[in-house]
């Protein structure tokens, strides 16, 4: 086109080249929603929680998970082939379960655990999740922790508990007798939630139990040293349960 001086130059009008579905799309997704808060940290100073600072400290409460969560961490809690306690992975966990042990570890909730039971900045220590599905019955013996362990926290989420006393937690007054109770047993119910700190006398167990029995455990632990020590004897701890539930399915059970 040829251009003469003073003359208008008229240009096609343009419209504005349409967004790609895919482009709305992603920025929906790369804003979204704050995760929901699973864990009533109130219901650890509420009336009904109970408080001990001797033999050792402890901290006994109830109703500590949402009711309305429950559909959700009962689809998303991980199935595991064995029995006992196994490290905690996001690939085992569904979207529920993940964001409830992130709402656990949060130092500020770390914090008020640990003014609860004298120990200050407990949310400087690193933290140690492992899930259990079920028990068999060489689980509970009496015991206080290992060393490593600063303070243990237990959240259950059994729908119903109808064995009674067999599964509940019993903090105890000595090594030797699962009856000498410093507190009442603590059903392992849905919501239901005791932390306690790692003293040379901070006895605990249940009576024999064997089936279902649905707990996260967040420990915090002296050093990450420590955490990857106990993170490697518990991956290891899977792989040998595994093999012995594939044997015991293929050849049955001897004895």
């Amino acid at each position: 086109m040829i251009r003469t001086p003073g003359a208008a130059v008229h240009r096609r009008p343009t419209s504005p080249r349409p967004l790609l579905a895919g482009a709305a799309q992603y920025v929906a997704m790369s804003t979204p929603a704050a995760p929901r808060t699973r864990f009533r940290i109130a219901a650890l100073t509420a009336a009904d929680a109970v408080l001990r600072r001797e033999p050792f400290p402890f901290l006994v409460a109830r109703q500590t998970l949402e009711d309305a969560a429950r559909a959700e961490l009962d689809r998303d809690f991980p199935r595991y082939a064995g029995a006992g306690f196994f490290p905690y992975a996001d690939a085992d966990c569904g979207p529920a379960v993940r964001e409830l042990v992130a709402e656990l570890c949060r130092p500020e909730v770390a914090t008020v655990l640990g003014e609860q039971l004298g120990i200050e900045r407990l949310g400087q220590y690193p933290t140690l999740v492992t899930l259990c599905r079920a028990l068999n019955s060489r689980h509970g013996n009496i015991h206080t922790d290992s060393l490593s362990k600063v303070a243990t926290a237990l959240v259950y989420l059994n729908p119903d508990w109808r064995a009674g006393s067999p599964g509940s937690l019993r903090f105890l007054a000595n090594a030797t007798d699962i009856d000498a109770l410093v507190a009442p047993e603590l059903p392992p119910l849905y919501g239901n939630f005791a932390i306690f700190r790692r003293t040379d006398c901070s006895y605990h167990g249940h009576l024999p139990y064997e089936g279902e029995r649905r707990v996260i455990q967040v420990a915090w632990v002296t050093s990450e040293d420590e955490k990857r020590r106990k993170t490697r004897r518990g991956r290891l701890s899977r792989v040998v349960k595994w093999l012995a539930g594939a044997l015991d399915r293929r050849f049955g059970r001897r004895g």
